[in-house]
């Protein structure tokens, strides 16, 4: 029985996966596509990024825990750079970065530089040109305390 049926979607992508193709009249071709290191958690990718984005000197970089918030990340870190071309710079210096370890990283935004969201799995950052930021004020709409369930809501 393959284990790998019997795992999250998130586990199943962490495994090495060998495969054989028979090209028509050729020899068999085996491949190895491997994927993200099983020992890299949240924390250390929250590390890499953090270290990352102070070697490209972002500017202003912030970590908010979303556990217990949101099912979509452990951690969301926002930081702004000077300009586009900056915030691009930094969005491909990330993604590289975090590819050399093993982490799967989507980009969004990458192309016009205002706003770049990168994926990686636990860990989100937005990249952010200063004013963008200000504007979507992402901080304070995430660092809002949630309201508690055990004070019954008061009505008219």
């Amino acid at each position: 029985m393959d284990v790998r049926h019997q795992l999250a979607p998130r586990q199943r992508a962490r495994l090495n996966v060998h495969y054989v193709r028979i090209p028509t009249g050729g020899h068999p071709i085996t491949r190895t596509r491997t994927a993200t290191r099983p020992d890299l958690g949240d924390r250390q990718i929250l590390n890499v990024v953090l270290a990352s984005l102070d070697d490209d000197q972002a500017i202003d970089p912030s970590t908010i825990d979303l556990h217990g918030k949101s099912l979509i990340a452990d951690h969301m870190v926002v930081a702004s750079g000077r300009s586009n071309r900056h915030v691009s710079a930094i969005a491909t210096h990330l993604a590289e970065k975090l590819k050399a370890e093993g982490v799967q990283v989507r980009t969004e935004g990458l192309a016009k530089g205002d706003w770049v969201l990168l994926d990686c799995g636990d860990v989100i950052v937005h990249l952010f040109r200063p004013e963008v930021r200000d504007y979507y004020n992402l901080e304070k709409m995430w660092s809002a305390a949630l309201p508690d369930d055990s004070v019954p809501a008061t009505g008219p």
